[in-house]
């Protein structure tokens, strides 16, 4: 696969697998994914990671089962004007790109056909705070489009489970490393980062979505 870097060399030694996914040999059922190891070098890495100190990360509370928490991770969400988003009664307005999360967002573009217009970045103190069960289907997201995700920092388990059968299996995604979840995972399958006590560093995860711009002004209106 030919790879563009935004401002580096593109990395040696990249693998693409369609899914590298660990189950008990039990089901035919996969998902619909595509694994991308090394997919960012070390330099592309160093330089979205030391930007990542100046987000303005955040931990909200939201709505879960009704009762109001804190999140277990902190978090920032960049786009496109009127790419604002929606989930868990959390209205979220897109803050401006960053310089390398933006050259990222144009390089998946580049390499994938990735029709993003706003990440958003999830930070894991450590193996301590995590991500529940939940899908990515938000209405403001286009219909048919993919997800890109990419990891920095710690290696941590994946968890995928099919929404009707509960088939599940896990990836271990390291740093550099990206996840397309393509067209329909969403609608059929369920993911998760659960804890792992052991993990004692830091994970940052930049998630590219494709919203339907001014979506929700546009359900103001109506």
């Amino acid at each position: 696969m030919k790879q563009h870097g935004f401002g580096f060399a593109a990395p040696q030694g990249t693998s693409t697998q369609n899914t590298s996914a660990q189950d008990s040999g039990e089901h035919d059922l996969m998902p619909p994914i595509k694994l991308i190891r090394g997919y960012l070098s070390e330099a592309q890495q160093t330089a979205l990671l030391e930007e990542a100190d100046a987000y303005p990360l955040s931990r909200p509370v939201i709505k879960v089962y009704g009762k109001q928490h804190a999140i277990p991770r902190t978090q920032v969400w960049f786009g496109d004007e009127g790419c604002d988003y929606l989930y868990s009664g959390l209205f979220i307005n897109a803050l401006p790109w960053p310089k390398y999360a933006r050259l990222l967002q144009q390089k998946l573009k580049r390499d994938f056909g990735l029709n993003a217009n706003g990440v958003l970045v999830n930070r894991y103190a450590d193996g301590n705070e995590s991500m529940g069960w939940h899908s990515d289907d938000e209405p403001e997201i286009a219909i048919g489009s993919d997800i890109a995700s990419v990891t920095l920092g710690a290696t941590r388990d994946f968890f995928i489970r099919h929404k009707s059968s509960h088939h599940k299996i896990s990836i271990s995604l390291e740093s550099g490393d990206l996840l397309l979840m393509q067209w329909p995972m969403q609608k059929e399958w369920e993911h998760s980062l659960p804890k792992r006590m052991k993990v004692m560093e830091p994970r940052l995860n930049f998630t590219f979505r494709a919203l339907i711009k001014d979506f929700h002004k546009q359900i103001a209106k109506d």
